[in-house]
């Protein structure tokens, strides 16, 4: 048999390539960053080409970091951050622009345009989703009317859209010569163009958005043999997995049954409830989604809070407003208090996302005083995730009648153990974090293993699965009221921020 399984794992902030064994255990793994690009208020772009780069090389460091050669590996699958929209030449494999993050907001002008009486709500019955800055469809809009000369090159087929999956799969697969124009039913669900039921390109929104179906990528499952990999160091190896980063993490999570739930604390912060294999409506503000298909099976579906910034509010206090070197650092100033000294700082960089959907609030932070220093400004920053991990939970409470009772986690901040435990207090239910918590790579290679046999069925994947930290709630329940009235209190002054100072400029 072979010894591992490849997982690319692109991300906002960084590109990682990782081997699992059939344990589930990380091998080997290799990382790098990619610059985030903000040329305008409200804009965020990634160099294609600087990913494409990235995850060369991160292929090549790990498998050489783990004396292991290509023969050695059963599949290969990608997880990707999932709204990113790019487009690119299909004969030179060129982009022809960089690639729009799902964090931007340029299109914010045509949520009012294509509402129309239907509002925000006008296409949520068929996609499952709100007219929103977030998805690709609105993006790749945006670049058809603002590229010269490409709505007549997509309309020839001559320009590919795809999400980062699409990207990364042209490329490996063979890009120009042959290369898979694919993307699975995770990431096509969160285009707007999927009907949510059919899992197929939806004719009347590529209509409603103006956008021609010859761009468009094949939308695959999951899990299933989806092409051969054509460049060394893994040539030869099947690419056999898709998924968008937060689907592959609830995979990771082994979360296959309706009810189970995980949260990954990442760049933002996604928390998707497994809701069984028909699509489950929202009144609360929460995303219907696709899990996961696995191969010819029936798709299944889930409910998904999306939190645009966490972790990437720890990046900017670093960053831009230099508190600190490291973002490891932020733990060991915030212990230096014992509370937040009244501070709240809402991350509305993107507007707010779940439950609120409000593309015109604006960061600010509240309850400042001459008391307040840095070490509050780290503590107010590491709760708003946790606080806002709660307003998504309130609102699975009322769409499905969640009561939770333990929460799975996983991501780049569950090693933050203060902000655990603060998570476990503000919920008032157990936080569990897995012995790998590299959980949104183990998704992808549970679906490229699953595809080639090399694990048997879900249960294999579920014996896999051990706690490796829990926390439990230890907070008086008064106190984490409290708190959160504060929260909410400072949300509320965030929103519809005065639309002078929101106007974005929306052409290249």
């Amino acid at each position: 048999m072979k010894r591992y399984i490849g997982a690319l794992d692109q991300g906002t902030s960084s590109t990682r390539f990782l081997l699992f064994d059939q344990a589930g255990a990380v091998a080997a793994c290799a990382q790098r960053e990619h610059r985030q690009l903000c040329p305008r208020p409200g804009w965020v772009e990634h160099d294609p080409r600087e990913i494409l780069a990235n995850s060369r090389a991160v292929i090549s460091e790990a498998l050489e970091l783990a004396g292991v050669k290509s023969i050695e590996l059963a599949a290969v699958g990608i997880a990707n951050q999932r709204e990113t929209t790019l487009i690119w030449d299909g004969g030179s494999g060129e982009p022809l622009y960089p690639a729009i993050v799902w964090q931007d907001m340029r299109v914010a002008d045509m949520i009012e345009e294509l509402g129309g009486d239907g509002g925000r709500e006008r296409y949520r019955q068929r996609t499952g989703l709100p007219l929103a800055t977030y998805f690709s469809g609105l993006k790749l809009r945006w670049l058809l009317e603002n590229v010269p000369g490409l709505r007549a090159r997509a309309a020839a087929g001559e320009a590919l859209f795809g999400t980062v999956d699409s990207w990364l799969a042209w490329n490996l697969t063979g890009g120009a010569e042959g290369g898979r124009h694919i993307t699975d039913v995770t990431n096509a669900s969160r285009t707007q163009l999927m009907d949510l039921a059919t899992c197929q390109w939806d004719a009347g929104m590529l209509a409603e958005f103006d956008i021609p179906a010859a761009c468009l990528p094949r939308i695959t499952a999951s899990s299933a043999i989806l092409g051969e990999i054509r460049e060394q160091p893994l040539a030869g190896v099947p690419l056999a997995g898709l998924l968008g980063d937060q689907q592959a993490a609830l995979v990771g999570q082994t979360c296959f049954a309706p009810g189970e739930a995980k949260n990954t604390y990442g760049t933002g912060c996604f928390l998707l409830l497994h809701t069984g294999t028909r699509p489950v409506p929202s009144t609360a503000g929460l995303l219907p989604t696709v899990a996961y298909r696995f191969g010819e099976a029936a798709p299944c579906y889930a409910l998904e809070g999306a939190i645009a910034i966490t972790g990437a509010l720890v990046q900017w206090l670093r960053d831009n407003l230099r508190l600190f070197d490291r973002a490891a650092e932020i733990e060991a100033l915030a212990r230096a208090v014992p509370d937040n000294g009244g501070v709240y700082i809402v991350p509305a960089f993107s507007g707010l996302f779940s439950p609120y959907w409000n593309p015109s609030a604006r960061g600010l932070i509240a309850g400042l005083t001459r008391f307040a220093n840095r070490h509050h400004l780290a503590r107010a920053a590491l709760e708003a995730t946790a606080y806002q991990v709660r307003d998504v939970l309130l609102a699975m409470q009322a769409d499905c009648g969640l009561e939770l009772s333990s929460l799975k986690v996983d991501g780049g901040m569950v090693g933050n153990e203060l902000l655990m435990q603060f998570q476990a207090d503000l919920l008032g239910a157990r936080v569990v974090r897995p012995q790998v918590t590299e959980t949104t790579a183990l998704g992808a290679a549970y679906a490229a293993g699953l595809a080639v046999g090399y694990w048997s069925d879900l249960q294999a994947l579920r014996s896999n699965w051990q706690a490796e930290r829990e926390w439990t709630p230890a907070m008086p329940p008064a106190e984490r009221e409290r708190l959160y009235a504060g929260w909410k209190k400072a949300v509320a002054r965030s929103l519809d921020w005065s639309e002078e100072a929101l106007k974005i400029v929306t052409t290249p």
